[in-house]
């Protein structure tokens, strides 16, 4: 699915910290941990806890995220439908990459395996 030029740019100058306390309301309401959220964000990224911390003090956008993290070489596996679109098709890298990161949020939410999560 094509998305837009302003989409594009309102995802890449989101900051992190404004959505990582979402994606921890969402897990721990489901009765999901911190720590499982922790984990499936540095199976994505390459950022441990110590990393992540540093990214939300230092308010990155999600631009900057992307750009210093070390994506999975298993991330493509990661198909479905997210906010609508399919995550398959989205056609901005960066747009696709934090798509990736929400369906793998939302995976656990959900009840997922974390074998099933991190692809394995």
């Amino acid at each position: 699915m094509k998305t837009t030029a302003k989409h594009n740019e309102q995802i890449a100058n989101m900051t992190f910290s404004s959505v990582y306390p979402h994606y921890v309301t969402k897990v721990e309401k489901k009765g999901r941990t911190k720590a499982e959220l922790h984990q499936v964000i540095e199976w994505l990224t390459g950022f441990d806890k110590v990393a992540l911390k540093e990214l939300i003090d230092e308010k990155v956008t999600f631009k900057t995220f992307f750009e210093r993290a070390t994506l999975n070489p298993n991330a493509h596996l990661i198909k479905g439908v997210i906010c609508g679109y399919r995550i398959e098709e989205i056609d901005n890298e960066l747009t696709q990459k934090v798509r990736y990161l929400d369906k793998v949020v939302d995976e656990l939410a959900k009840g997922r395996k974390m074998e099933k999560i991190l692809r394995k």
